[in-house]
């Protein structure tokens, strides 16, 4: 009759196993190992059950999020991360070729323009009283699964966009990408995502004659007032909204409001002249009112892109006169510096409505810190949209592009701002 098994003792099972010198030490081996490492052991196995806890969330699980942004660390409170100073970083930089991103508009692919120095693609901005997260991809595309994402304002908010896009497109495959014109407005898409990122020419946001996405060099600016409704159908259900105006209102003269809904040339007696400052104070008020009438801010994000600066005098930085940009191959290292292009009349009456309005809206501060890159502009590397002449030719300063800016360079830290901002409010 079999015995049961609590009748069987531990002695006799030991003495039904001939221990030999080898099955010996692997004992005592495994017993010396356990008490020096298993508290080791234990943590690899906990760790690894944490790393598949923290596996990205599935689609169906990322698609019911629906307010923005959701925060996946923190930069400390009190940062002000608009504040600080650019640090030489040859590893990191820059963060992607401008040969590998198809979508730089000639303006502004200055290595292949003949660009002879690549300085300029080498610098991060460093806060003082914290460190920018790293720029991610992956993570950027996967918030905007579902969504769409939409850059209003002139051809530097367009430097923007173009920035963010070159950003991203490398971690989708080609199948699964697509860029689109359609008038004023160009839609990149991320097909496996079902996200666009979109870019829509508004210079004013306000309708003006400027409004032609291709043909829109008017030196006689006139803006419609009240009239945000005529380009803000084209931004409703946008969830991710970066708006800019300034560098169209800055004619050196009074700004021309039409009133009314008359045609630009034929209803000149319905045409009044404000200072640019009030001008551009109205325009920035229509559209936070619009903002408020038609988005819902519980579940969106809204930015506002402060003035990009240009260099056109390189008096301002101690330069010989008449000069500007062309050859500048070095920033400004003064931290007071400010140039005589920025019109701090149109930061306050800026700083003064946002500072008055309950529309939550992110500042994306980009001005101080883009002063000091007099050397990151296309300058004369950059198609130009007519034959030089001689004259031209014999003075490159003539016509070198002080306004916009090389790609890659500094919108892409534009971008990482705005990536701060948008994880880490």
């Amino acid at each position: 009759m079999k015995q049961p098994h609590s009748s069987i003792s531990y002695s006799s099972v030991l003495r039904k196993i001939r221990f030999s010198p080898f099955l010996f030490t692997l004992l005592l081996f495994l017993v010396l190992f356990s008490l020096l490492y298993g508290e080791d052991v234990t943590n690899f196995f906990a760790q690894e059950g944490q790393q598949n806890l923290d596996q990205p969330i599935p689609r169906l699980a990322k698609k019911k999020r629906e307010k923005l942004p959701f925060a996946i660390g923190g930069i400390e409170r009190d940062c002000d991360v608009f504040s600080g100073r650019w640090v030489r970083d040859e590893l990191v930089r820059p963060l992607y070729e401008e040969s590998d991103c198809p979508y730089i508009q000639p303006q502004l692919t200055c290595q292949e323009r003949g660009r002879p120095d690549k300085d300029y693609q080498y610098w991060r901005w460093q806060p003082y009283g914290c460190s920018l997260p790293s720029f991610n991809a992956t993570l950027m595309l996967e918030t905007l699964r579902g969504k769409r994402m939409m850059f209003v304002g002139d051809s530097l908010n367009r430097g923007q966009f173009t920035s963010l896009i070159c950003l991203l497109h490398s971690v989708i495959p080609k199948h699964a990408k697509s860029m689109e014109t359609f008038d004023s407005l160009t839609v990149f898409t991320a097909k496996d995502y079902n996200a666009t990122i979109e870019f829509y020419w508004a210079p004013f946001l306000l309708e003006s004659n400027s409004d032609n996405a291709i043909v829109h060099r008017i030196s006689d600016r006139i803006v419609r007032e009240g009239s945000i409704d005529k380009h803000g159908r084209f931004w409703k259900e946008v969830d991710i909204l970066v708006f800019n105006t300034y560098l169209w209102w800055m004619t050196g003269l009074k700004m021309k409001i039409l009133q009314g809904q008359g045609s630009f040339t034929d209803e000149v007696e319905n045409i009044v002249e404000l200072s640019t400052e009030d001008a551009y104070g109205m325009a920035i008020k229509d559209m936070l009112q619009w903002v408020q009438h038609n988005m819902d801010t519980k579940k969106t994000r809204v930015f506002f892109t402060s003035m990009s600066p240009s260099h056109q005098k390189s008096i301002d930085w101690g330069g010989e006169p008449g000069g500007n940009c062309y050859n500048e191959t070095t920033m400004i290292e003064d931290p007071t510096y400010w140039g005589s292009d920025c019109r701090k009349s149109i930061m306050r009456v800026l700083r003064e409505i946002l500072d008055e309005t309950e529309v939550p809206i992110t500042f994306l501060n980009i001005t101080q810190l883009s002063n000091y890159r007099k050397d990151a502009h296309t300058s004369i590397y950059k198609k130009q949209w007519n034959p030089l002449t001689p004259e031209q030719l014999a003075n490159p300063a003539s016509y070198a592009d002080c306004v916009h800016w090389c790609l890659p360079g500094l919108q892409d830290t534009w971008n990482e701002l705005l990536f701060a901002k948008l994880f880490y409010p």
